[in-house]
């Protein structure tokens, strides 16, 4: 058994992931920015960067998850800010705190919004970076987790995260539930995307490994947008004929729409060299499962 430590941990994947720690017989620390309410909780202020680093002792992974999300808010330049500002400064935070803990690894949160466009071309862990905003904040974020030298770290880099409960999936499935869902924009952007079940196993997996650096969190077959919502519609019985035009999402969503309608072929190569195996390698079986209950 394991002492885990995990920041994000209200999250989608924070909390899936807390639970299944949890049912593994692993001990976890859920770090909250409020006071503590019980036992399993440590308090921290990200924003001011401080932290009860003694409560934290002993603790052999910190798993960082915080930020707040991309996709909550229209893009104002306050938020865009906040985008910014709250994962630098929790990941600065939690850093400084692993280097002086020392626990066997940190694993910290990036996004594949650091390769930025990619169009029809596959990326992998030994890419450059992109140059638009989310590839900045990607850069940054990064290397805020390089505060702690001495201790193994793991960036990863997650796609889009499906699960009928929140995030991409959990927003499209009503429109989609309804016939009115559809292709966005051209539709040949690709997505890159994985199950919350297999991104929950990955995690799992480079906590048990000696993999460091980045790490795309992605499933092997990425899909183009007009693939992906037709599968969708196919697992729902729906019908897919109303595609989303790309200034529609624009004037709806302003600087967000880019993350819809931009295009990000990222490939998983670090874990699938080292034998990590997906349940989920394939869209179409992924969003059956997914809508099962449907």
């Amino acid at each position: 058994m394991s002492k885990i430590a995990i920041t994000g941990a209200s999250g989608l994947i924070g909390s899936a992931l807390v639970g299944d720690l949890r049912e593994k017989g692993h001990e976890v620390l859920r770090l909250v920015r409020r006071h503590v309410a019980s036992a399993d909780e440590v308090q921290w202020d990200p924003k001011n960067e401080s932290i009860d680093i003694a409560a934290l002792a002993g603790v052999n992974a910190v798993i960082n998850l915080a930020g707040a999300g991309v996709g909550d808010k229209r893009w104002t330049s306050s938020y865009k800010n906040e985008i910014l500002n709250s994962r630098v400064s929790s990941t600065r935070t939690i850093a400084k705190a692993v280097e002086e803990l020392k626990p066997d690894v940190f694993i910290s949160a990036s996004a594949i919004g650091w390769y930025g466009e990619t169009g029809d071309r596959g990326v992998t862990e030994a890419d450059r970076g992109g140059d638009d905003f989310l590839a900045g904040v990607c850069e940054q974020w990064e290397a805020a987790a390089d505060l702690a030298p001495s201790v193994r770290t793991v960036k990863i880099r997650t796609g889009v995260v499906l699960d009928p409960t929140g995030g991409a999936l959990g927003k499209m499935l009503p429109l989609f539930k309804f016939g009115v869902g559809g292709k966005m924009g051209s539709g040949k952007q690709w997505w890159s995307w994985i199950t919350l079940h297999d991104q929950i196993r990955s995690i799992q997996f480079l906590l048990d490994s000696d993999l460091s650096g980045p790490v795309n969190i992605t499933a092997p077959n990425p899909a183009t947008n007009s693939d992906f919502t037709a599968a969708l519609a196919r697992a729902l019985h729906r019908p897919a004929l109303l595609p989303v035009p790309g200034i529609a999402l624009k004037v709806a969503l302003g600087g967000f729409s880019s993350e819809l309608l931009g295009s990000k072929k990222v490939l998983p190569e670090v874990l699938t060299s080292a034998g990590f195996a997906f349940d989920y390698p394939h869209v179409a079986p992924a969003l059956t499962a997914l809508t099962v209950s449907d």
